[in-house]
């Protein structure tokens, strides 16, 4: 029932809210005017013709055909090049990523409920249907982007992987990466910490001596005992012990907090006794890597079209930017006065490492956006973007504000990894961490839907908020897509097309 809740919700509002876009915006936008007719030549059968200035794999258009033809399954009988043609219009184009948002929003009611199993389905369908109004994600359900559909992959390989089923949640990473290359990060995120979660789970008799196989085996059923967590005699004992547990019983140490490098040293011991079995199970990934790296040679590069246009670059404020924009995104969890005085009451009690932690962030933090802020030429004059005003009117209003939003950048990615810290292991926060860098870093131009992806994984992986901060959220961002929709129908744009690219007039 929550997952037909959440699709109807959806629908409620994305297709009224497509019908007036297509009215008032008919002809392709932005890079709509790549899109749609590469999708619409896919339409006429002309697989081995590309437009140079596409930068992203065929899989938006792939799946364009499948849902046209799920919907006209007489013009599939007929003849694909010739009755597609003319229903490939702009409208029923734009139409997939309707669709798309409805499943992401289930994928997400269904990923709550598999992280959170308390959370409970009324509150998984609410936390859903306000993620599908997130103001980046909702704006590209109304435009032939590929940010949709690839948000939608990455979220059905993440629940597979999470349910264990490797083979299946490798197809939905490779389908991933045809809507965006960097999706490849995501699927050894999750393919990594998949394998954690993996050796975790199996008997400690797998990645033991036999020896002491039977000391921990003895010593695990008297914690449990002891814990009220041990099943009835003659069943199969319950998995769900921590590394960290099983590590204190097998050493006998009673210390329930271990070092970081403990811990990472742990999952290696791990890794290693039961390497046979992890590469049996994770082999389909492996195969999907090999598939991408031999793509690059081929290729040449990450991207496929406008290269000159998409060097990558040692872009480190970039990464900065995100912890802002997704602390900001649960404004109710990480803005409040209450949550600051949390943070630095957490920072008091560890004060050298923290002060420690706190300087370098800083210093390094300064140094990127002295050195390492980057202004694309497409950010400077597309004027049709949010990140246009933000950077002329907030970054660039005066040559102090980029050093002034330092220490906001740090305090939210320190309350970002902090909050993810209380649900998820230190090694798990750190690989997220090294994840988005390697996704967001190397990109030139800052685009706020670049962020989607590890935006709505904080989301997943953060604290259940209560009802009423849900609320206020939730109309927050309600607020927030009535003004872009606004903007985006009635505000004027100029423009001039030039070598089939646009420039724009401000």
């Amino acid at each position: 029932m929550g997952r037909l809740a959440v699709a109807a919700a959806v629908a409620a509002w994305a297709v009224p809210v497509a019908a007036l876009v297509n009215s008032v915006v008919p002809d392709p936008y932005m890079d709509e005017i790549f899109h749609v007719p590469q999708a619409q030549r896919y339409c006429r059968g002309e697989f081995l013709v590309w437009d140079p200035m596409i930068t992203t794999p065929p899989g938006l258009y792939y799946v364009s055909l499948a849902y046209l033809a799920s919907l006209f399954p007489g013009a599939w009988a007929i003849k694909v090049a010739e009755a597609f043609d003319p229903l490939c219009t702009t409208a029923l184009l734009r139409s997939t990523n309707v669709m798309m948002a409805m499943v992401c929003g289930v994928l997400v009611h269904d990923l709550l409920l598999c992280i959170k199993p308390g959370i409970g389905k009324r509150k998984a369908t609410a936390y859903a249907i306000i993620v599908a109004l997130y103001p980046v994600h909702w704006f590209f359900t109304f435009l032939y982007y590929t940010d949709v559909a690839s948000l939608a992959a990455v979220l059905a390989m993440y629940l597979f992987c999470l349910k264990k089923r490797f083979w299946v949640s490798a197809m939905f990473g490779a389908i991933s990466i045809l809507f965006r290359q960097t999706n490849i990060i995501w699927m050894l995120f999750f393919a990594a910490n998949g394998a954690i979660t993996y050796v975790q789970d199996l008997p400690v008799s797998d990645y033991v001596s036999h020896k002491n196989s039977i000391l921990t085996d003895k010593s695990s059923t008297e914690v449990l005992n002891r814990d009220n967590t041990a099943s009835a005699p003659g069943l199969r004992r319950r998995r769900t012990n921590s590394s960290i547990t099983q590590r204190r019983v097998v050493s006998g140490s009673t210390n329930l907090h271990i070092s970081f490098i403990e811990e990472v040293l742990d999952i290696s011991f791990k890794l290693w006794n039961s390497k046979s079995k992890v590469l049996l199970h994770f082999t389909p990934f492996a195969i999907v890597l090999v598939v991408f790296v031999a793509f690059i040679f081929w290729n040449g590069g990450i991207v496929l079209g406008a290269k000159e246009a998409h060097v990558v670059s040692p872009h480190f404020a970039q990464f900065l930017y995100f912890g802002l924009v997704s602390a900001a995104a649960l404004l109710p969890l990480h803005f409040t006065p209450r949550r600051v005085s949390e943070l630095f009451r957490g920072c008091a009690k560890n004060k050298t490492s923290s002060s420690l932690a706190m300087l370098v962030a800083l210093g390094l933090s300064f140094v990127a956006v002295h050195f390492f802020s980057i202004a694309h030429p497409y950010l400077l004059a597309d004027n049709r973007h949010y990140t246009f005003y933000i950077w002329r009117k907030v970054i660039q209003a005066h040559w102090m504000m980029k050093y002034i939003l330092v220490p906001i950048y740090v305090y939210s990615w320190f309350s970002v990894i902090d909050i993810l810290g209380k649900s998820q292991t230190r090694v798990w926060v750190l690989s997220f961490v090294f994840a988005v860098a390697l996704v967001l870093m190397p990109a030139p131009l800052v685009e706020f839907r670049y962020y989607t992806i590890p935006l709505v994984i904080v989301v997943l992986n953060s604290p259940i908020i209560g009802n009423c901060r849900l609320l206020a959220l939730g109309s927050a961002y309600t607020g927030a897509d009535l003004f872009t929709l606004v903007m985006f129908l009635f505000k004027p744009f100029h423009w001039e097309h030039e070598t089939g690219t646009q420039r724009f007039i401000w």
